[in-house]
């Protein structure tokens, strides 16, 4: 245990995972620039590995990408333990399954809005990816990426995406950025490894009328968080999804390549017992989601 840090410290680290320079890092954490450089600094002395490449704009070290993940796990169940200790009279628990990636990228930011509209509320995350089983789970309604084919169970569509290319700035100075999607082909192209339901490269480019070997794929990693942040430390260009990028893109530690519309044949639904989603929290519940949804669409159309 002497090498585990301040909670302070390690809020630092994770939320400066998450932004382009300790500048806007700061700003999340309402410090200073300066306090942030030398908690992390600190952190880096503790733990005698380097965190970050230091530049005009962050990006991490193998090391650090190794621990982000791992941090940021730690506050997804430090923050749903709290709220369940802190649970008030008159609030209803909704307990909800759904992948690592979608909680953390995409549900766990809007939140605080689903508290601020809907006090009643109080939401507890099981993140899995698999098949969805309600006689072998304790959560009540679960978000999954399919294609909508849940037998036995109310279902709705939620959230379809874009899949686009992204690159670090750093990656792009390296490599140039590139005007057609065929300039592709000579940088190193990232992938995740898996199932029909992860994006393909190979279909990418054939959207883009060019015709490419699957060998052009460089490197695959097994899950998206490590995609993404490969594709964060300029090791290569990642196929992504839009729900799953949306922070990067608007910090600009990714860069979104070309605006070829390629919708995922696959989306987000939502899933529950039938007869429970016409419950009042779980209506309220549902409303919200795809409000949020929506909103998030026309971002990326």
């Amino acid at each position: 245990m002497r090498d585990l840090p301040p909670t302070a410290t390690l809020r630092a680290f994770e939320v400066a995972t998450r932004h382009a320079t300790f500048t806007s890092a700061a700003e999340e954490l309402h410090i200073t620039q300066s306090a942030v450089s030398h908690q992390l600094k600190n952190l880096e002395d503790m733990w005698g590995v380097q965190l970050f490449q230091r530049g005009k704009t962050l990006s991490l070290t193998p090391a650090g990408a190794t621990l982000a993940p791992i941090v940021r796990e730690f506050f997804i169940n430090l923050e749903s333990t709290l709220a369940g200790l802190r649970e008030q009279k008159g609030r209803t628990r909704l307990k909800v399954s759904t992948s690592y990636s979608f909680a953390l990228r995409w549900l766990l930011p809007r939140l605080p809005d689903l508290s601020r509209q809907h006090p009643e509320i109080l939401v507890s995350l099981e993140t899995i990816n698999k098949i969805i089983n309600f006689s072998q789970t304790e959560s009540d309604v679960a978000i999954r990426f399919g294609s909508g084919n849940y037998p036995g169970l109310f279902s709705e569509l939620l959230l379809r995406e874009q899949i686009f290319p992204v690159a670090s700035p750093g990656l792009l100075q390296r490599f140039g950025t590139p005007h057609e999607p065929v300039e592709l082909l000579r940088f190193p192209l990232l992938m995740r490894d898996g199932s029909d339901l992860v994006p393909k490269w190979e279909q990418w480019f054939q959207q883009s009328g060019i015709s490419v070997p699957a060998s052009a794929e460089s490197v695959r990693f097994a899950d998206s968080n490590m995609t993404i942040e490969a594709a964060l430390l300029g090791q290569g260009v990642a196929l992504a999804r839009s729900g799953l990028v949306e922070k990067e893109m608007v910090n600009g530690s990714l860069i979104r390549l070309f605006d070829l519309p390629f919708p995922s044949p696959v989306a987000y639904y939502f899933v529950c017992p039938k007869g429970i989603e016409a419950q009042p929290h779980i209506i309220n519940f549902r409303g919200w989601l795809r409000a949020q949804a929506n909103l998030a669409q026309q971002e990326w159309l």
